[in-house]
């Protein structure tokens, strides 16, 4: 099988353009498709789809979802990022570009659920699902065919059609050997795709900003400009010891990428959507100074744990317990994935200002939407989040070896 009708199912040992048995366009062609068995999944602008699902009268209209005035967008649909608006962006800015849009809050109880809709879907084919967030995931399809009635591909636009009858959503997908190459495919084609990338990596990859490569933020893209690698194609054609003589590990790992290599396993223990830490305290507090002594050593807990897991999030998640056991929650998206206790703090404590002058007997600091490290836009050099994530692990080595009390921040001293 070489191609396959997304609307029909044919399937074809020849590539054709339109399909043979119903006339459809929209046929995927490849000389590889029945044996590739990597998958990405991502729900095309998830939180937006999902409130014009519900508001059918927003169809057509720009729709953000996100803060107020003074806060940032969460995901926007198609017709608003035409306008320019994207994610993380500061609401003033996405309401400048686009005046006309309908801002929603965020209702992430209707988002969890149709995400366990989506995915509970996708398990049925396979347990080996690694999801990045409410919206994305990796699948590893091999050795499925006979239980599921076909190979990845056929699986694949069957669970794409079930998707969108079902829970009436849309989905985009990208089909490889590896997860870098299928995550990079399900971005060719969206809304609504299907790619696919096989043994052409290398050539398709080639004349690509260096900024595709996960873990390329915009200060290590300029880095890699700077030191002539401004393509895909020149890390490929750089002799390996010299990018692992100027980067690091992050040279080797670079070089891999670049050749379309990428060994790591589609892992379900990582499928997590969140992770956090909190403290009860003793007596009620209330004065800013107390909460942040008792938040600062959380960050730092919570930021081992991430650094140690390898994942890092732009969802920060501040929580307290006021006296009357009510909770308040509050949460924001930073510009770049983070797995620091200073990153980590400063965006709590911007949450927290808002809400101080009443006790509290609980705190915690949550990070949501995990995700890999390695694919997170993080700036990876000359950054003051990168000088801190290397101070913070340096500072991570020096307490396994010899005690948690062994380096001891000025922060998490009391007077």
């Amino acid at each position: 099988m070489t191609s396959i009708c997304r609307d029909c199912l044919h399937a074809a040992d020849a590539p054709v353009e339109r399909c043979p048995a119903c006339g459809s366009r929209r046929v995927i062609a490849h000389p590889e498709l029945s044996t590739l068995t990597i998958a990405h999944l991502d729900c095309d602008a998830f939180y937006a789809s999902v409130e014009k699902r519900d508001r059918p009268e927003l169809r057509d209209v720009p729709v953000i979802v996100g803060g107020g005035k003074r806060g940032v967008v969460t995901t926007a649909c198609y017709i608003a990022r035409l306008y320019g608006v994207g994610s993380a962006q500061p609401m003033y800015k996405a309401l400048k570009a686009c005046p006309d849009a309908v801002v929603i809050k965020p209702d992430f109880a209707k988002y969890k659920t149709a995400s366990a809709q989506i995915f509970g879907a996708v398990r049925e084919l396979t347990p080996l699902v690694q999801t990045l967030s409410l919206d994305e995931a990796w699948i590893d399809l091999a050795g499925t065919e006979r239980l599921n009635g076909g190979p990845p591909a056929f699986q694949l636009i069957r669970l794409q059609q079930r998707i969108e009858a079902e829970v009436g959503l849309t989905v985009s997908i990208g089909l490889s050997s590896n997860r870098f190459l299928a995550k990079v495919a399900s971005e060719l084609d969206k809304p609504r795709g299907f790619s696919v990338i096989g043994s052409e990596a290398q050539a398709l990859l080639a004349p690509k900003p260096v900024g595709i490569l996960p873990g390329v933020g915009p200060v290590f893209r300029k880095t890699l400009q700077s030191d002539g690698y401004a393509t895909v194609g020149d890390l490929a054609a750089a002799d390996v010891r010299d990018l692992v003589k100027r980067y690091g590990e992050t040279g080797l790992r670079l070089h891999d990428l670049a050749h379309g290599r990428d060994a790591r396993a589609v892992r379900p223990e990582h499928d997590r959507k969140g992770m956090s830490a909190e403290t009860t305290f003793n007596e009620d507090l209330t004065t800013a100074a107390d909460l942040e002594a008792e938040l600062w050593p959380l960050c730092e807990k919570l930021a081992s744990k991430a650094r140690r897991d390898g994942v890092a999030s732009r969802v920060i998640v501040l929580k307290l317990r006021r006296t009357d056991f009510r909770i308040l929650t509050r949460r924001v998206t930073v510009p770049e994935p983070i797995q620091t206790a200073r990153a980590l703090f400063a965006a709590a404590r911007e949450l927290m200002a808002p809400e101080l002058g009443r006790p509290y007997r609980l705190i915690g600091i949550g990070m949501g939407d995990i995700q890999d490290a390695v694919d997170g836009p993080a700036a990876l050099f000359d950054s003051p989040e990168a000088r801190t994530l290397k101070t913070e692990t340096a500072i991570d080595r020096l307490r396994a070896k010899f005690g948690a009390g062994a380096v001891v921040a000025g922060r998490a001293l009391k007077t």
